[in-house]
């Protein structure tokens, strides 16, 4: 990933920062954004990495940014939010906020940056997008996962769509599917159960391996999508799941 400008959301905690210093390390310029501005203070410093506040709700916050910015190598959409509850608990307005942030701002992204993507993989030969989806999508149901497995199978929608249109032009688009993952938005759905320690329990015994997952089980395969190590790899949804959809 030497030199390549690669461009994550959501990354001020959890997958997505451990994604941006992942890329750093393996040598890439690092766009860290997140809407929290807060957040992104953990990454001050880290060489390799700079960091910009974005809303990815916001249209025009994203065309600013894409302007302001060289074209990118790699764009990781890792922003998303986990609606608990059944079709019975799902409301018009948590349906409408999952949807948008969990697809349409990925759609946003993609068409503000896949033009800078495409001259880029013109001149290189690769260019890669990866999109956050889940295991809980079209790969397999989850209980009081209604709004999320919907939206994470649109995900893996978009990408094999993304990936179709322009696997001609050496653009690549993937998408990733994490089994549950310890992050601090699982410990705030924990936290939020009415019995936080058996929900803990719940969640590490749908994982065959007996644990949960941890950022560091993903970031290898994310800093290889993201790269020309991949670059024969497009429109697929990537399991890194522990064992469950065996």
């Amino acid at each position: 990933m030497q030199n390549k400008v690669i461009l994550i959301t959501a990354a001020g905690q959890g997958i997505g920062a451990a994604s941006a210093r992942a890329c750093a390390a393996a040598g890439a310029r690092v766009i860290a954004t997140d809407v929290n501005a807060g957040l992104l203070t953990a990454l001050d410093g880290v060489p390799g990495i700079e960091t910009r506040q974005l809303d990815v709700t916001d249209a025009g916050a994203i065309a600013a940014l894409a302007a302001d910015l060289p074209d990118l190598d790699g764009l990781f959409n890792c922003a998303g939010v986990v609606h608990h509850g059944s079709i019975l608990e799902l409301s018009d307005d948590d349906w409408a906020f999952a949807l948008d942030l969990n697809v349409t701002a990925m759609v946003r992204m993609c068409r503000a940056f896949v033009p800078g993507l495409l001259r880029q993989a013109d001149q290189t030969g690769s260019a890669a997008i990866l999109n956050m989806s889940s295991m809980a999508s079209s790969v397999k149901g989850f209980q009081n996962r209604t709004a999320y497995g919907a939206t994470k199978a649109a995900v893996i929608g978009l990408t094999k769509a993304i990936a179709a249109d322009f696997v001609t032009r050496n653009l690549r688009c993937n998408a990733l599917c994490p089994g549950t993952v310890d992050t601090p938005s699982l410990q705030g759905r924990i936290a939020a159960a009415p019995d936080p320690v058996q929900a803990e329990k719940d969640f590490i015994a749908r994982q065959p391996m007996g644990r949960l997952a941890t950022v560091d089980d993903l970031t290898p395969t994310i800093v290889h999508l993201l790269s020309d190590g991949s670059r024969f790899v497009t429109g697929q949804a990537v399991l890194v799941d522990g064992g469950v959809t065996i």
